[in-house]
C-alpha cells in the first residue's frame, strides 16, 4: 500500500516545493483537485514535468466536474458527462490511477415515479447508463472510475461499500470500480474491515481520513483493523489523505506517516 496526500494539504508555494515535502514526509504520491486541472492546462505539463524528476508520482484525480450526473436538466447531465470525460483524459496524461466520482451530493433531484420507478431506481438507471457511455472513454484512456461513497449527510444515493459494488456488477467494467473512504465508512458501516473484504474484488483506492475528520490517529477509528483488512483482500494501491490538520503542518504531517506505518506494521 502506498500513501498519498491531496495537493492543498501540503505546505508549500510551489509545485517543486510541495512535492519535495511530500517525499520527505513520507508521500509517494499526491491526489489533485480535478477543477483546477481542467481550468488550467499549463498545470497539468508543470505536474508532468515536476513529477518525472520526483519519487513522488500523481496518484489520482479527485472529483472536479461541473454539472451533475443525476440533474432533472439534460444540459447539466450532459456536461457532467463532458467534463468527467475530459478529467479522465488528463489522467492519462499524468499517468494516474484513476478519477474519484461521486455520483450526486445533497438530495435528489428528480421526481419520484412510483409506482414506476422511486427517485433511487430511477437514479441508478440513469447512472447506470452513463457509465456505460462513459466505460468506452475509459477503454480509450486507459483510465478508472473510482465511484466513492458518501455518508448520508453529505449524498443520499450511494452511502455504503456494498451499494457502489451492486452498480459496479451491473456495470461490468473493469474499469469502473469503487474508492473507500475511512471517514464515510465510519459513519455508514456497520463493521468496516467486513465491508472492506467483502467489497474486495472492487476497491482500487481508499481515502483516509479519522472519525472527526482530522488526521489519521486524531480520532477514534481502527485503523489497525482496517488496514489488516486491506491487507487480506490484497490492496495494494494509493491511499490518500483527505482531511483537515490540527497544528503545523509541517510537524503533523510526518507524525501521520509515522502512524500510518505503524499501523500498516500490525499482522493481521
Amino acid at each position: 500500500m502506498k500513501l498519498s496526500i491531496q495537493e492543498g494539504m501540503i505546505p508549500g508555494n510551489t509545485l517543486e516545493e510541495k512535492f519535495k515535502l511530500a517525499l520527505r514526509f513520507g508521500f509517494e504520491g499526491i491526489e489533485f483537485s480535478g477543477d483546477k486541472l481542467r481550468e488550467d492546462k499549463e498545470k497539468v505539463k508543470k505536474i508532468k514535468k515536476v513529477a518525472s524528476k520526483s519519487k513522488v508520482k500523481p496518484s489520482t484525480i479527485c472529483s472536479g466536474f461541473r454539472g451533475s450526473l443525476l440533474s432533472n436538466k439534460k444540459e447539466e447531465r450532459e456536461l457532467a458527462v463532458c467534463d468527467i470525460k475530459e478529467l479522465l483524459s488528463i489522467g492519462q496524461e499524468l499517468g494516474v490511477v484513476g478519477l474519484v466520482l461521486v455520483p450526486i451530493f445533497g438530495g435528489p433531484k428528480i421526481p419520484d415515479l412510483s409506482p414506476l420507478y422511486s427517485t433511487w431506481e430511477l437514479e441508478k438507471k440513469m447512472f447506470i447508463e452513463q457509465l456505460y457511455e462513459l466505460g468506452k472513454h475509459l477503454k480509450q484512456v486507459d483510465q478508472i472510475l473510482l465511484i466513492e461513497p458518501l455518508n448520508r449527510y453529505e449524498t443520499h444515493f450511494i452511502n455504503r461499500l456494498e451499494q457502489a459494488v451492486e452498480i459496479c456488477k451491473v456495470a461490468d467494467n473493469p474499469q469502473i470500480r469503487i474508492m473507500a473512504d475511512f471517514f464515510h465508512m465510519n459513519i455508514e458501516e456497520r463493521d468496516v474491515a467486513e465491508s472492506i473484504e467483502k467489497a474486495k474484488d472492487f476497491i482500487c483506492h481508499v481515502h483516509l481520513a479519522d472519525s472527526n475528520r482530522l488526521l489519521p490517529g486524531q480520532g477514534h477509528t481502527d485503523f489497525a483493523g482496517s488496514f489488516a483488512a486491506l491487507k487480506r483482500i490484497g490492496f495494494k494501491d494509493y491511499m490518500a489523505l483527505e482531511c483537515g490538520i490540527s497544528g503545523k503542518k509541517e510537524e503533523e504531517l510526518p507524525k501521520c506517516v509515522k502512524y500510518l506505518n505503524t499501523m500498516l506494521d500490525v499482522r493481521c
